[in-house]
């Protein structure tokens, strides 16, 4: 089984699906999505999608805008503190073809490129993370609205890679407020992360999903299949998309 799961964009479904299809792999149509909570990124993946949902695709197109507005702005922020990259280059793929979507992995790879940092992990560190000096907030929609737009496509929402960027005690709120599923397997989880996210999953009746947060950078996570989701635990979520 394999899913794919691009920043705002189902386009790649398609292609995937066939490729699975002619390797005789299960595909799972999804989306990553990108809520704001507290003044902090929640990124939230959607399985089992209908990647041509018209309502979804209205929402996407309106967070593309937003992901492009947000990559000028950091890129102005570059600019004040002395390093100069062709931002209108960077976005413009997103602004020829609706399907791409931009966000700071791509100026990332651009401070790579430039010879300003060693590799994608370091412009992070340095400049993109939160707290760093070209970091711009994001605005976006609250989790709620996220998981809403997600079941209206048909989809099931979870919650993606809770050791990097969500409190803990957040993660029942979010139950409360729709989420269905807990990402315990990640390639940052290590052993002792996944233990506490299966337990905290169980605690509030979660689904769990996991992945390899693949980014097309090996700099920045494992391939796809490096890290996998046990049979078991995909059985239970293709059963709750069963009407």
């Amino acid at each position: 089984m394999l899913s794919v799961t691009d920043h705002d964009t189902t386009a790649g479904c398609v292609e995937a699906a066939a490729a699975c299809a002619a390797c005789g792999i299960v595909f799972v149509p999804g989306i990553e999505m990108t809520a704001v909570h507290d003044s902090a990124d929640v990124h939230v993946l959607g399985y089992f999608i209908d990647a041509a949902s018209a309502g979804l695709a209205r929402f996407l197109a309106a967070q593309r805008l937003a992901r492009i507005d947000r990559v000028r702005a950091m890129i102005g922020r570059l600019a004040d503190l002395g390093i100069s990259l062709d931002g209108e280059a960077l976005v413009q793929p997103a602004l020829d073809d609706p399907s791409k979507a931009v966000g700071r992995p791509v100026i990332a790879r651009a401070l790579v490129a430039a010879g300003c940092v060693h590799d994608t992990d370091e412009a992070f560190a340095q400049f993109l993370g939160r707290g760093r000096p070209a970091f711009v907030p994001r605005a976006g929609a609250p989790p709620d609205e996220v998981f809403g737009r997600i079941h209206e496509a048909g989809g099931i929402a979870s919650i993606a890679h809770p050791g990097l960027n969500i409190r803990d005690e957040w993660i029942g709120g979010f139950a409360a407020d729709g989420a269905d599923a807990l990402e315990a397997y990640h390639s940052d989880h290590d052993a002792q992360a996944t233990a506490r996210y299966l337990e905290i999953a169980g605690r509030f009746g979660l689904l769990v999903t996991g992945g390899s947060d693949y980014h097309g950078d090996p700099s920045h996570a494992p391939a796809p299949g490096s890290t996998s989701l046990p049979r078991a635990a995909y059985e239970r979520l293709l059963a709750a998309t069963q009407p």
